[in-house]
C-alpha cells in the first residue's frame, strides 16, 4: 500500500494571522521568507514540485509556469483581482483558481475615501509643511483645499467597493454619478445615484474614483483624451489597478495643471520607480497598494485563501472559485 503523502504547498509570502498554521497541519508547507516576492526562477522551481500554490498579485501564474508544474492541482490568490493568473490556462488543465472577494470591500472603501479626503484637504502637504518648520502663523490663504460637501463624485464602476464608496460620499453630502456596464436602479433610488455616460462623468465630476477590474476593456480607461475632457482642477483617486490609467498621460495632465491632483494606491509599474515624475509633482498623494491593509481584513484574506486551497486539493469546489465551470 502506498504511504500517504501530504500535499506540497508553496506560499509566495508570509501572511498575517494564523491561517498558515492551519495549512501546515494538513500540508507539507514551504513559505517564501523574504519581504520581496520570490524571483521568477524560484517560483518556477517551487511550482515544479507543488500540488498547490498560494500567490499574491506580484506572482505571475502563466502558461510557462503551468507547463513546468506537473503536480499542480490548485492555485489560490490572496486578492480579489486575478490578472496575475492565466485563468483560461488553469481551466484547460482543470486547475481551480481561488480568490478573496467581499472581505476587503469596506476596508478598501475606507481607504479610497481617506485618499479622497487627504487629497482634497491637502493633509500630507500640511504635515510636511509643519515638519519642515514652515508654520509661522495662521494664514487665511495657506494650503487651501477643495470641499467635499456639495461636490460631484464620479464613480467608475459600481461593484461592491464602488457602492461602499457611494454610501460614504452620500454621508458627506456629495452628488454621485456613476458609469457601469449595467444600471442599478435599486441603488439609484436608495443612494440618489445617477448613471451617466463616460463623457458626462468626465465633464461634470469634481472627483473621479476608479473601481473597476483590469481587463482589455478597462486598460487605459483614462488616457489623454479623457484627461483633456475632465473638468479643470478635478481630482483623481485610484484604488483599482495602475494600468486602468495611462500614467504618462496622467503625468502630463498634472504637470499642465489641468488635473488638480491625484491620489494613487496603485501605479504602473509597482513599485513606483524612484525616478518617476509622479514623485516630483505637487498635489500627488501616493500609497504602496495598501487599500486592504488592516489587521482584520488581511487576516481574513489569508484565511479565505487557505480555505480555497484546501478545498481544491481535496477535490471540492473552493468557496470562492474564479473558474467554477470546472465543478459544473
Amino acid at each position: 500500500m502506498e504511504r500517504f503523502r501530504p500535499p506540497r504547498v508553496f506560499v509566495t509570502r508570509r501572511l498575517p494571522g494564523d491561517a498558515l498554521d492551519r495549512l501546515a497541519a494538513r500540508a507539507a508547507l514551504r513559505v517564501w521568507p523574504d519581504a520581496l516576492p520570490p524571483p521568477r526562477d524560484t517560483l518556477l522551481a517551487e511550482a515544479r514540485e507543488a500540488d498547490g500554490l498560494i500567490t499574491l498579485l506580484t506572482d505571475r501564474v502563466d502558461e510557462d509556469l503551468l507547463a513546468q508544474a506537473p503536480h499542480l492541482r490548485a492555485v489560490s490568490n490572496v486578492a480579489v483581482g486575478h490578472d496575475n493568473i492565466d485563468v483560461a490556462a488553469c481551466t484547460a488543465r482543470r486547475i481551480p483558481v481561488g480568490n478573496t472577494p467581499g472581505v476587503l470591500t469596506e476596508t478598501t472603501a475606507d481607504f479610497a475615501f481617506a485618499l479622497l479626503m487627504g487629497l482634497a484637504r491637502r493633509v500630507a502637504e500640511a504635515d510636511a509643511y509643519v515638519r519642515a518648520g514652515h508654520w509661522r502663523t495662521w494664514d487665511p490663504s495657506l494650503l487651501l483645499g477643495t470641499d467635499l460637501h456639495g461636490a460631484t463624485l464620479g464613480l467608475v464602476g459600481l461593484g461592491a467597493i464602488g457602492v461602499a464608496v457611494a454610501r460614504r460620499a452620500r454621508g458627506f453630502g456629495m452628488r454621485v454619478l456613476y458609469v457601469s456596464r449595467r444600471a442599478r436602479p435599486d441603488l439609484e433610488a436608495a443612494l440618489g445615484l445617477v448613471r451617466v455616460d463616460k463623457g458626462r462623468l468626465l465633464t461634470e465630476s469634481d472627483f473621479i474614483s476608479l473601481h473597476v477590474p483590469l481587463n482589455e476593456g478597462t486598460r487605459h480607461w483614462l488616457g489623454r483624451a479623457e484627461f483633456a475632457a475632465m473638468k479643470p482642477g478635478a481630482l483623481l483617486v485610484n484604488t483599482s489597478r495602475g494600468q486602468v490609467v495611462d500614467q504618462a498621460a496622467l503625468v502630463d495632465a498634472l504637470a499642465s495643471g489641468h488635473l488638480g491632483g491625484a491620489a494613487l494606491d496603485v501605479t504602473d509599474p509597482e513599485p513606483l520607480p524612484l525616478d518617476s515624475p509622479l514623485l516630483r509633482l505637487p498635489r500627488v498623494l501616493l500609497a504602496p497598494h495598501i487599500a486592504s491593509a488592516s489587521h482584520t481584513t488581511r487576516g481574513r484574506m489569508a484565511s479565505m485563501a487557505v480555505d480555497n486551497l484546501l478545498a481544491a486539493l481535496e477535490g471540492r469546489r473552493p468557496p470562492h472559485c474564479v473558474n467554477p465551470e470546472l465543478f459544473a
